[in-house]
Parts: structure tokens; C-alpha cells; sequence
């Protein structure tokens, strides 16, 4: 069998390494990632990632084998992330959900934008509107996968992982109420959770069940972690959603087979017309669900509606005087 190797070199300019042979490839630090991002153009980083292979892993301080947000190195298009899979924390979550989405097969295809010859400008982007409302659970396990012991007391933390100008990640989590003693079927009908959405290619939509103890017992531990979802905000679809839950092992297995989450979903553009924000559908359902009704409001003080409305009328009378 062939041996597939990548040649490492030193990063000198995205200029200089664009014209390096397909087989070099670039190594950074989570803190040199982000000083690059700061200070060179991302474009040409994204532009470099097109043909090139580029790799990020966490810094060399972090003794307590703790994890760096992925978001970054994939929203310029970075082919490895390297995490510390011996952790599980929210960052190794965030990337089963990644991988998830094309059937943890262990590719996932770059964006389109992320691809496109001229690169993406981030701040040309426009923000999206995403609001979340947590509705219900259903046959949430206890943590885990206990078999004895009280009744789990669950709560949501509902959370976005984003890019914000290209530069900065941003971590935004709400939390619903506890609903005491139901992991059976804890209803919520949580508030609207509204996140603005910075990069949508890259950004992700984390939900995470947590057991809430007592006041005691939260002196000396914190809350435990029952189970977690993680998906790209692409992949997610408008209206009333069933959200599969999986344990800290990315999988569904024993008493995580039926434990899901009901949400509600809306995204759509935000824009700014004449100060006031105004949001705009991705759905064309949902735009054609809305244009009658925009012109039944309007047809109620239009001369030429009503006089439509009294021809139709009459076509029914003579209709029903042939009948």
C-alpha cells in the first residue's frame, strides 16, 4: 500500500504558502490560530484551506487536558482539529455533533461558501435570526445511566457556538426552569431563546440536559451532565422538531434509546430598515403561508377587491339558482 504523508512547514504568509506544493501543510496552536486570525487576512487563509491541508490542536498549557472551541479553525475552513478526546467537555460534544452530521462516517464536506474560488468575507455576511424554545422531554435517563436513585430533577441549557467578524468565538447559553421529579415527560414551554447568528456555515446549536441537585449537595459538586445534542445550525429545519439525545459517548444506546427533546425553531434573515429590525423567512412555505393573509388585510379597503368579492358572490347565487 501507498503511505499518504503531509510535509510540515513554517508559516511565513499566506501569500508564500499558497504557492507551496499541495502536500505542505501548516500546523498552529489554538493561540496562534487566533493571532493569525486577528492579524492576517482570513480570506486568504480560507483560500489557502482550498487546496491545501492546514491542522490546529490545543496549547501546551493546558495540563488538566481541557479543550479549545473547534469554531474557529472551522470557520476558516481548517481540515484537522485536533481535541482531547480523554475530556469530555462541551468542545468534544460540539464535535460529535459535527461528525454526526454526515452519519460519523469521519468526513464531513466544507460549507460552499468556504469553497468558493474568491473566499467569503465575514463581514459582508449577513447575521441570521435564530430563536429556540424548549418545549418538552421525553424518558430522559438518570446520569450515567444510573438504575437506582431519586427522580432526576432536568433543566436545559440551551447554547450557540459561533464566529463573530471573523475573529472571535462566542459562546451564548440560556437555561430553562428545573421541572422537579419527571424525567419521564418534564414540560418546560420554555421562553424564546433568540441568538443572531454570525457564520452561519460554521456555527452550532448545542442542547444539554442537566440533573439539578439540592442546595447541599450543590455546596460540594455541580450539576450532572444527563445527556446532550449538538448540531450545525445549517442542518437545522423550521416549526416543531424532535431532538434525538445522546450520552457522553456519542451514541443511543440502553436508556438513551428514547430520549429526546421537543423544540421550536425558526430561522430566518435579520435586517435594518429604517432603524427597526425586521426578519425575513428562509422557508418559501412560510412566505406563501403569509402573502394571503398580508392580502385578505389589505383587500378589506381596496375598491377593486370588493368589487372581485361581489362578482364572486353573484356567481355563487346564479350557481345555486341552476342547482
Amino acid at each position: 500500500a501507498r503511505l499518504t504523508l503531509f510535509h510540515g512547514s513554517k508559516f511565513k504568509g499566506w501569500d508564500l504558502s499558497v504557492m507551496n506544493p499541495t502536500h505542505f501543510m501548516h500546523s498552529f496552536s489554538e493561540n496562534k490560530l487566533r493571532s493569525l486570525c486577528r492579524k492576517t487576512n482570513r480570506r486568504k487563509w480560507v483560500i489557502y484551506n482550498q487546496s491545501h491541508m492546514s491542522r490546529s490542536y490545543p496549547a501546551g498549557s493546558r495540563l488538566d487536558s481541557s479543550n479549545y472551541l473547534p469554531i474557529l479553525p472551522w470557520s476558516v475552513g481548517t481540515q484537522m482539529v485536533a481535541l482531547n478526546f480523554q475530556t469530555i467537555d462541551a468542545s468534544l460534544l460540539m464535535n460529535d455533533g459535527r461528525f454526526r452530521e454526515n452519519g460519523n462516517c469521519g468526513y464531513v464536506l466544507k460549507p460552499s461558501d468556504l469553497m468558493d474560488l474568491q473566499g467569503p468575507d465575514a463581514a459582508d455576511a449577513k447575521p441570521m435570526l435564530l430563536e429556540i424554545r424548549v418545549l418538552s422531554g421525553s424518558c430522559l435517563p438518570k446520569p450515567n445511566e444510573a438504575r437506582t436513585g431519586d427522580c432526576i430533577n432536568p433543566y436545559v441549557k440551551v447554547s450557540v457556538c459561533d464566529v463573530h467578524n471573523g475573529v472571535k468565538e462566542a459562546f451564548t447559553t440560556y437555561s430553562t426552569n428545573v421541572v422537579t421529579a419527571n424525567g419521564f415527560f418534564p414540560i418546560w414551554n420554555s421562553e424564546k431563546y433568540v441568538f443572531q447568528i454570525g457564520n452561519y456555515a460554521s456555527a452550532m446549536l448545542q442542547l444539554s440536559v442537566y440533573d439539578k441537585k439540592s442546595a447541599i449537595a450543590n455546596a460540594t459538586s455541580t450539576d450532572d451532565l444527563v445527556a446532550s445534542s449538538s448540531i450545525p445550525i445549517r442542518c437545522l429545519r423550521r416549526g416543531l422538531r424532535s431532538v434525538k439525545l445522546f450520552d457522553t459517548s456519542n451514541t443511543r444506546s440502553g436508556a438513551f434509546d428514547f430520549a429526546s427533546l421537543l423544540v421550536d425553531i425558526y430561522k430566518g434573515n435579520k435586517e435594518v430598515t429604517n432603524g427597526v429590525y425586521g426578519n425575513h423567512f428562509e422557508s418559501t412555505e412560510h412566505v406563501q403561508h403569509h402573502q394571503p393573509q398580508s392580502h385578505l388585510q389589505h383587500s378589506a379597503h381596496d375598491p377593486s377587491s370588493q368589487t372581485q368579492q361581489q362578482r364572486n358572490a353573484k356567481h355563487r347565487k346564479e350557481s345555486l339558482a341552476e342547482f
